[in-house]
């Protein structure tokens, strides 16, 4: 019986913590080290002009090789390939924070980013394959998904806290002890079921397309950010990008053993999934941008009092999720939590096009935070949970995966794009105001500072947009979840999943 795991080993709560640590060590990476950045610049002589390479090179590395990573999980084992992951991302982190010289501070990110590939796909795909009751799925989608979605408020936190009060070396080094307690809780405690291997063998072309691609697709948007998007050599990735994945779709319909089957991405509910969780990250990643700068440059905010300023939305989070989402996915159908949900992050991003230079944290940016927080948590834990959901097992890692690829795709997208759109109204402020503010640095400083806003404001209002898109694709896409009986990996006599049999059962 494919959920037998799940009814007869208690262990697996047990485990799930120490997979959650890990979980928690891979997504805070992505924030913890942008606040240290400045002080880590300074101390190893890092240019302006190569300082990105320490934020690209681990998104470029991570991005690039999800599928991959995802299908050496179940090529190879969920647990083997997740304690490798953090037996590699803990050298890699020491490296970091031990760097003398720039070059290994970017080779060091983006080892990062390669064993947070195989780490992050092999953590979510266990959750897949240990946890099949719905009612035990739902709890334990609901812890990772909180974690999934507050750990970059975590890393803000976090990263001011360890630079400002010991070192910028210590935004590595902290991860050495996660990786360490998360590996020996995963060698006694974790077991996955032997069914849930995926021994074909590993398709080459498939490899080698899907890497090129997404690594041309993520750099082709981190370009665009820096250089513009007319620019020739953005154009020349993304181009490549499209030309890259297309080949690789093609190929992954011909080969008899397919890096990504396409059945995973062609179902209905998870390729919604994957869809609108990628336009939330989108939202998600240029909010976390903006009002960093919001709080630090406008409000003059300490880097640890503007990471305490993010809890509210974490908060939010893990409320969203484990009470919300985790306690009504067995109840009502996911779209019914996740369009709603999307709908009141999108409320609390509306709050914020109302910011000004001097606006209140306690009754505009706390409010906008904790609906976010909700609205997010109760999307991303139904999202989370499905995106596995009804696969065979042995293609867990790479559905797995999939849920990766468009989180990262979609902070690569939002950073670029929303970014771009606010540097375009900002500078256009600057020049509708800067001859009316006179010769005095004060209110030059003012026009400055008012510009700021008025491009965070700006672009805040298009990710708004971009979060109703995603409660409509939630709403029109997204099947499952309810009173379903339907355990993960269920299928028919030949082992196939049922694509064509909606999961959703009943609803009250």
């Amino acid at each position: 019986m494919p959920d037998s795991v799940s009814k007869v080993d208690p262990r697996r709560w047990k485990a799930l913590a120490f997979i959650a640590i890990a979980q928690l060590m891979v997504v805070l990476d992505a924030t913890i080290v942008n606040i240290a950045l400045p002080s880590a610049q300074a101390d190893l002589g890092i240019s302006d002009g190569n300082r990105q390479w320490v934020i690209t090179a681990y998104a470029l590395a991570f991005g690039g090789l999800l599928l991959f990573g995802g299908r050496i999980a179940d090529l190879w084992g969920r647990k083997k390939t997740f304690i490798t992951g953090l037996a590699g991302f803990a050298a890699a982190s020491a490296l970091g924070g031990a760097a003398t010289e720039p070059w290994m501070m970017f080779g060091a990110r983006g080892l990062q980013g390669v064993f947070g590939a195989l780490l992050a796909p092999a953590a979510l795909s266990l959750l897949a394959v240990m946890f099949t009751e719905p009612k035990e799925r739902a709890k334990a989608f609901g812890i990772y998904g909180a974690i999934a979605g507050g750990g970059g408020a975590v890393g803000l936190i976090l990263g001011g806290v360890l630079t400002e009060y010991l070192d910028w070396r210590w935004t590595f080094f902290v991860n050495i002890p996660f990786a360490i307690a998360a590996a020996i809780g995963a060698i006694a405690l974790i077991r996955e079921p032997s069914e849930a291997r995926n021994r074909s063998a590993l398709d080459i072309p498939g490899v080698i397309l899907s890497t090129l691609g997404l690594v041309s697709l993520v750099y082709g948007f981190t370009r665009a950010e820096a250089e513009g998007w007319s620019n020739g050599g953005t154009i020349g990735f993304l181009i490549a990008s499209v030309v890259l994945l297309a080949a690789f779709v093609v190929v992954e319909s011909k080969v008899r053993a397919p890096l990504l089957p396409l059945r995973v991405l062609t179902d209905r509910t998870r390729g919604g999934i994957y869809l609108s969780l990628g336009l939330a990250i989108i939202s998600m990643f240029g909010l976390f941008l903006f009002l960093t700068y919001y709080l630090q440059i406008v409000q003059d905010y300490s880097p640890v009092k503007t990471g305490v300023a993010f809890l509210p939305m974490m908060t939010g989070m893990i409320v969203g999720s484990t009470q919300i989402g985790a306690r009504l996915m067995t109840r009502v159908p996911a779209q019914r939590l996740m369009g709603p949900g999307f709908l009141v992050a999108a409320v609390g991003m509306l709050l914020l096009t109302q910011l000004e230079t001097d606006s209140s944290y306690t009754t505009l940016i706390l409010p906008a935070q904790l609906l976010l927080g909700l609205g997010m948590g109760t999307s991303f834990m139904p999202a989370m949970s499905l995106a596995t959901q009804g696969v065979r097992p042995q293609d867990s890692g790479v559905a797995s995966a999939m849920v990766n690829t468009s989180q990262q795709v979609g902070g690569a997208v939002g950073t670029a794009l929303l970014n771009t759109i606010a540097a375009s109204a900002t500078t256009a402020y600057v020049a509708d105001h800067a001859a009316g503010a006179g010769g005095s640095a004060t209110a030059q400083k003012m026009v400055e500072l008012q510009a700021m806003v008025e491009g965070y404001t700006t672009a805040i209002w298009w990710a708004v947009g971009i979060l109703l898109v995603a409660s409509l694709i939630a709403f029109t896409l997204i099947r499952g979840g309810g009173r379903s009986s339907v355990p993960a990996g269920a299928g028919g006599a030949d082992g196939e999943e049922k694509q064509d049999e909606p999961v959703l059962v009943a609803m009250h």
